[in-house]
């Protein structure tokens, strides 16, 4: 496939160069579940939901392994099924491309995953039932899309698969939150573990994860771990800032970046930008 080359200005030099929402906590929390996927031996493709810039997607693609598919679905500069989503992709994404998204990802891997651009609705045209161990759902934040893509990650998974849950705890997206908590409540969902921005579960068993990643004392250093028990069940909550695991290494980590332009003079600034007029107030200062 070919892409466009980014002028160099605009190549990640690491991952942190990437755009996007992805701190260092839910770094861990994907490395811990897909490193524990492959130690058990555990098979099925990836898939991600809602792409961005690509730093999630970048980061999921080192646990990719042989005879196994990637799929990335997002609309990027795609018309949206509805005016709804119209407006959130404005308001929201108006500079994503799939260029940007492409360029990105080619920066630390060579080979794209398998792309696809539109709506989530289609993915089941793309991908078959039973067929994911791990699915990022970070697309819209509409109830009826996010519900939507939630059956489309449980038809997909395999049955001890894990899907993980944007924004279903940010305060300007409530049906994130609405659609997470009717899976948990209605649809079986069961959470294995909260992060500030993510939920983790499965339609399977959580009891052994958890058992795990509360024995692992040297694992959650730098993170705070309480235990909160919802209708009966068991989760996990993870907060704080451990450190990264070791990230996927772009091909320009060694080109130099741009000069940052010098200072201006305070003479200088001071000549060129003129003094605001101050208006007559009303208001009474105390």
């Amino acid at each position: 496939m070919t892409v466009t080359t980014a002028p160099a200005a605009q190549r990640p030099r690491n991952l942190n160069d990437v755009k996007g929402w992805f701190p260092s906590l839910d770094q861990v929390l994907f490395d811990r579940f897909l490193t524990r996927q492959e130690r058990l031996g555990q098979r099925g493709d990836l898939m991600e939901m809602g792409a961005y810039m690509g730093k999630s997607a970048i980061f999921t693609a080192s646990y990719l392994r042989a005879n196994e598919q990637f799929t990335v679905c997002d609309l990027f500069d795609a018309e949206a099924p509805d005016e709804k989503n119209a407006a959130e992709a404005r308001k929201s994404y108006s500079t994503l491309t799939r260029t940007a998204f492409e360029q990105n990802y080619l920066a630390f891997w060579d080979e794209l995953p398998v792309v696809i651009q539109g709506p989530t609705s289609v993915v089941p045209d793309h991908v078959g039932a039973n067929t994911c161990r791990f699915i990022h759902v970070d697309a819209s934040h509409l109830y009826e899309h996010v519900a939507g893509d939630i059956d489309t990650a449980h038809n997909t998974l395999v049955p001890d698969g894990l899907v993980v849950l944007d924004d279903f705890r940010s305060e300007h997206t409530p049906g994130v939150a609405a659609a997470t908590w009717e899976a948990v409540f209605t649809r079986g969902l069961r959470p294995i573990c909260l992060s500030t921005q993510k939920l983790y579960g499965t339609w399977g068993d959580p009891g052994p994860i958890q058992d795990e990643m509360l024995a692992d004392e040297a694992w959650r250093k730098g993170m705070h771990t309480s235990v909160q028990e919802i209708a009966g069940r068991r989760v996990l909550r993870f907060s704080g800032k451990p450190a990264n695991p070791t990230p996927p290494a772009s091909r320009y980590v060694d080109e130099p970046r741009d000069p940052d332009p010098e200072p201006r003079s305070a003479s200088t600034a001071s000549a060129s930008t003129p003094t605001p007029r101050r208006r007559p107030t009303a208001v009474r200062r105390i």
